[in-house]
């Protein structure tokens, strides 16, 4: 008889048992989510047609396998796909290249002198040539390791199975766990976040919804509702991945309908940069998202897309009536 882990085997029978209700329920969410609002899916695809991105597509690469994990940093792009990573340039051109520790990896934070790489139970630490400077395991049993940001010295991490955030210092000591107020629901590989404008945005993505907490852990409020329309999250569990601009708003990228969006710090909703059809990864998988510069990178399957600012495009659509004193306004 095959032995399993005890994380598997609590897995396997929270599914049995889950299983019953997931069926009975499901259809009835779809149906709420569809029609949230009064708009379904014909009408989301018919605002899809109406919209006009403030970015035009510049370059699309593909990057040597399903991508795990994706920053920019430097004018540089870092990919992370079977067991390697590569430090490309914006037009899909290597320029440097090492193995990494075999296993699987979710997430990826580039400081000016460190690498870090996030596993389900682990982080682990490069130099920027290839070096391992260090590794930490979980801190809690039965830990799933999402999502992971540096803010200053100190790195917190999302965690789908226990639904917290761990923080802890750069050198891996643990500090303390973050609890929501509103308890996280996380139904599946959702659970992002960001650190921007000093403080923490991590998605709540059952709730359809981004918390902001201070690098201390003190919850400072919430934002987003569930819907089908541009400035809502739709679908199951949405926003998945998180980021930011240079001028501090936050960027949202959902699934399902696949789109990237832009709110203010606190939350109000600025504009759809870019639709499905821009994206054009499928109707299915988020897109993780980075921002430098006039430029917008995402990454999903085993493509690098890069978008460029087009005051022409802005002037005429999105970006039109937004009262942030953007610096892309200016180029």
């Amino acid at each position: 008889m095959e032995k399993i882990s005890r994380k598997k085997f609590l897995r396997t029978i929270g599914s049995i048992v889950a299983g019953g209700s997931i069926v009975g329920v499901t259809g009835a969410i779809i149906e709420k989510n569809r029609l949230q609002n009064g708009i379904g899916l014909d009408r989301q695809n018919e605002l899809s047609d109406n919209f006009a991105s403030p970015y035009r597509p510049m370059v699309v690469f593909t990057a040597g396998g399903t991508i795990e994990a994706f920053e920019q940093h430097d004018n540089k792009l870092y990919v992370v796909s079977e067991n390697s990573l590569r430090v490309m340039d914006e037009y899909g051109k290597t320029l440097h290249r090492f193995e990494i520790k075999e296993g699987l990896t979710r997430d990826m934070a580039v400081a000016a002198d460190e690498i870090y790489l996030l596993r389900p139970a682990s982080v682990l630490v490069y130099t920027h040539s290839g070096e391992l400077l260090r590794e930490w395991r979980a801190c809690s049993e039965l830990s799933d390791y999402c999502s992971f940001t540096i803010a200053e010295n100190f790195v917190f991490v999302t965690d789908r199975d226990n639904k917290n955030i761990c923080k802890y210092t750069r050198e891996g000591a643990f500090v303390k766990f973050i609890d929501s107020p509103n308890r996280f629901i996380i139904p599946s590989l959702t659970f992002g976040i960001t650190y921007a404008n000093g403080k923490l945005y991590c998605s709540n993505s059952g709730r359809h919804q981004v918390e902001i907490y201070s690098l201390d852990g003190e919850y400072q409020g919430k934002f987003g509702a569930a819907g089908g329309q541009k400035g809502y999250f739709c679908g199951c569990c949405n926003p998945v991945f998180l980021s930011f601009t240079p001028s501090g708003e936050i960027i949202t990228s959902e699934k399902g309908n696949p789109r990237i969006s832009c709110y203010s710090g606190d939350g109000q909703f600025r504009a759809l940069l870019l639709d499905s059809k821009m994206l054009d990864e499928g109707n299915t998988a988020a897109s993780r998202v980075k921002i430098a510069g006039a430029k917008i990178y995402t990454a999903g399957k085993d493509k690098v897309r890069v978008y460029e600012y087009d005051s022409q495009l802005a002037a005429a659509g999105a970006c039109l009536t937004c009262p942030v004193d953007c610096g892309l306004k200016t180029i």
